[in-house]
Formats: C-alpha cells, structure tokens, sequence
C-alpha cells in the first residue's frame, strides 16, 4: 500500500468513526443534557467509534487477517489500551470546548480537534505495539 492510500483509508476511517461516535453522543444527549447525559454520551460514543475503527484498522489498515475469539480479544485489548492516552486527548479536548463555550458546535469541535490529535498518535501505537505480527510495508 503506498503512503497516500494509507494516509487517505485511515482518515476516511477516522471520519466514519468520529461521525459514528458524534452520532451516538446526540442520541444519548437527546434524552438530556445534564452532566450524567454528558458523561454517558461520551462514554458511548467512545465505545461505538472504538469498535467501528478497531474493525476497520484490523482488516484495511494493518492487513490483519487474524481470525478468532482469541486472536481478536488479544489485540482488541492491546487496541483498547493503546486508546487510553489518545482517549485521554479527545476527551480533555471536547470536556473543556464544553466547559468553555457550553454549546453543541463547540463540544462537537473539540471532539474532532481531539479525536483528530488522537487518531494520529493512535495509529502509530498501534502500528507498533498492536499489529506486530502483521505489518503492512508502506511504500515511500
């Protein structure tokens, strides 16, 4: 795979994540907009765009064709920790964007700011801690 079709397939994966997770934050806040509504909808959203983009990285980005419970629950959850810094990011991100501005617009930017810084650093830990076995060689 060359470099730019990595660089555009990852992108396009985090967009589908990311709107996916937004998508899920509405409909939890659609039922409130109190701090438990908000904390819930980040949580989920997390969880929604998390499995989307493990399933989507695993196949199309790292090549890993890795099939079974064990395989898939091992590198899901090195994938799964390897988000913690990077979830750390998005979350610090779109909390003080809220925080600050206290709209819809502006949390949903610090999402994507963050989510963004995220998905950068994500992928090279998971390129080397997660898909070990699995490299894909990019070419340069």
């Amino acid at each position: 795979m060359t470099r730019t079709t990595l660089i555009w397939r990852y992108t396009a994966f985090a967009v589908v994540a990311t709107v996916a997770n937004l998508a899920m934050q509405r409909l939890v806040l659609a039922f409130g907009e109190s701090t438990a509504f908000f904390i819930l909808a980040v949580g989920m959203g997390t969880l929604v765009g998390l499995v989307i983009k493990y399933l989507l990285d695993k196949r199309w980005i790292f090549q890993d064709t890795s099939t079974g419970v064990k395989a898939h629950s091992q590198k899901f959850m090195l994938y799964t920790v390897m988000g913690l810094v990077t979830t750390a990011i998005f979350w610090g991100t779109e909390t003080a964007f809220w925080l600050i501005w206290k709209t819809d617009m502006m949390r949903e930017l610090g999402a994507i700011l963050g989510l963004s810084v995220g998905y950068v650093v994500k992928y090279k830990l998971d390129r080397k801690f997660v898909f070990t076995d699995n490299h894909m060689q990019v070419a340069t």
